[in-house]
């Protein structure tokens, strides 16, 4: 790691996998305990989210927080905290690799569904963390309370769940500068947003020399699933909800799906998405292409747009004056309902390998994180510098050394994502003052918007072992289904997308139903 000075002294980590091997111990061999207590160095190894936005001079493993964390954490405690990148947009299976390769750091981290660590603590891969916790961790039980228990499997603390403030996932994002121009009002429905770009590529509001894109679309669920979502019909029962929603994110057995996919083929075929989308797996084209003022309409994850990095809202008005992107609430299923998915209220699991000899240190790491001076810091950096209260919540300065420092921060507070101040008013208000005041308002909106006619994955207690088995395949299977069916001409679209559909079901679609099916079954007794 570069020397890079600290500046000033402040306070202050983030996933999935599977790991052969057992260990009935604490994660510490003795001699790896003692040397530690001794002052020999050892070193900790943890995951972080690398999103390819770090500004210059810095990296994902390599900034002002990884040396603030090795300073006021690692040096006092005689520990080498090396973090691990992990690419955000394969997170699940860069780490899946590195667990089952022997090469996972000590804490890794699972996405908000319960059933990976389930599954993982089942097959003896994760280290028991009641003692640990116990021991060296008593602002962590304090900070996470009972939500402890969710982290439990059979009784036994195998995971540490992540606090999430705001469980609202995305945002659906327009150009109102092109609707004022045009004399358009914001669209409240699927066929009004069909209408508006039609009237985007026609008439080319943002005078982009026949350039324009009505709809940035790529190949990511931030991109898919606020429209897919949007289409599947309302009043499904419970059993349709756990036996045909696999966890896969997209509904694709659900009621409505193929009418999203046919949607987005009509628009593809009239040139009003992205005509490259299959290409843009991390939406870096789309974000380029809305910050150079070509697209009308995208989607995003909930509060990107509006935030220093990567800035899509701020270099969007840098580059067009009078620009004026804003959040929008626009699909509607058969039911005129805007439904969308919603983030459980538990976020990320952070776990320790059962191969891990850092367990001592790994908890003592997110205990010294659950403090409530270094949480505030790494949340909001240094006040006076790089934020003031203002009715009690932090203000964002916008100083550029600010924007740079804190790109990461939040990825860096693993045990928790968002600040909680009591309510979701305030919660919105906080994340609304993070930003330059005039997106302000737009934050606030984004976050209501994003709450409203939500549901939640369907998800049982038990590990769907299907799932573990026929998943990582069945990814690409259906990434193959969106893009060729989107992709398809018109008079073809329904032989390309049923054939793809039946592929994926023979590859472990119907393994995975006629397991979730006898779950369901089980549950209802």
């Amino acid at each position: 790691m570069r020397k890079r000075a600290l500046s000033y002294a402040l306070l202050a980590t983030m996933s999935i996998g599977f790991l052969g091997g057992c260990s009935s111990g604490s994660g510490n061999e003795a001699d790896g305990a003692a040397s530690a207590d001794a002052g020999k160095q050892v070193t900790l190894k943890v995951g972080i989210f690398d999103r390819g936005n770090a500004p210059a001079g810095y990296t994902a493993t390599d900034n002002y927080w990884t040396d603030y964390v090795q300073k006021n954490f690692g040096d006092p405690n005689h520990i080498k905290v090396e973090f691990v990148p992990i690419p955000r947009n394969d997170a699940s299976d860069k780490v899946n690799v590195m667990m089952t390769s022997g090469d996972a750091p000590d804490i890794v981290f699972a996405s908000t569904n319960v059933l990976t660590p389930y599954g993982y603590a089942k097959d003896g891969g994760l280290l028991p963390l009641d003692s640990l916790i116990d021991q060296y961790g008593p602002n962590l039980k304090m900070y996470l309370g009972d939500a402890l228990d969710v982290g439990k499997v059979d009784g036994v603390q195998y995971s540490i769940p992540g606090r999430r403030v705001n469980t609202g996932k995305y945002e659906n994002l327009i150009r109102k500068d092109w609707l004022d121009k045009l004399g358009l009002p914001m669209p409240q429905s699927t066929e009004q947003v069909y209408e508006t770009l039609k009237a985007f590529k026609e008439k080319d509001p943002g005078q982009t020399g026949g350039k324009v894109i009505p709809l940035g679309l790529s190949l990511t669920p931030a991109s898919l699933e606020p429209i897919v979502w949007s289409f599947i019909q309302d009043g499904l029962t419970d059993e349709q909800r756990y036996t045909l929603s696999e966890n896969l994110g997209y509904p694709l057995l659900l009621p409505g799906h193929k009418d999203a996919v046919k949607f987005l083929n009509k628009l593809y075929n009239e040139g009003l998405v992205s005509p490259d989308f299959a290409l843009d797996k991390d939406e870096k084209q789309v974000f380029q292409d809305v910050m150079n003022g070509k697209v009308g309409m995208y989607s995003d994850n909930l509060g990107n747009a509006y935030t220093d990095n990567p800035g899509i809202a701020k270099l969007l008005t840098q580059n067009i004056p009078g620009a004026n992107l804003v959040p929008v609430d626009p699909y509607t299923n058969n039911a005129g309902k805007h439904l969308k998915p919603e983030y459980d209220p538990t976020g990320f699991f952070l776990m320790v390998p059962a191969s891990s000899k850092r367990g001592v240190e790994a908890i003592k790491y997110l205990d010294w994180m659950a403090q409530p001076d270094v949480l505030l810091t790494l949340m909001n950096g240094i006040e006076g510098e790089d934020y003031t209260l203002v009715d009690g919540l932090p203000q964002r300065t916008q100083a550029e050394e600010t924007s740079k420092r804190m790109f990461n921060s939040a990825d860096m507070a693993m045990i928790t994502q968002g600040e909680d101040f009591g309510s979701n008013e305030k919660n919105w208000a906080a994340a609304a003052a993070a930003v330059p005041e005039q997106f302000r308002q737009s934050v606030i909106d984004a976050y209501k918007m994003s709450l409203t006619d939500t549901t939640r994955y369907a998800n049982f207690t038990t590990p769907i072992e299907a799932e573990n088995k026929y998943m990582p395949a069945l990814r690409d299977i259906y990434d193959q289904l969106i893009v060729k069916s989107i992709m398809a001409k018109a008079a073809d679209f329904d032989k390309v997308y049923e054939d793809l559909l039946k592929d994926y079901m023979a590859s472990g679609g119907d393994a995975i139903v006629k397991e979730r099916t006898e779950a369901y079954k089980a549950m209802a007794k």
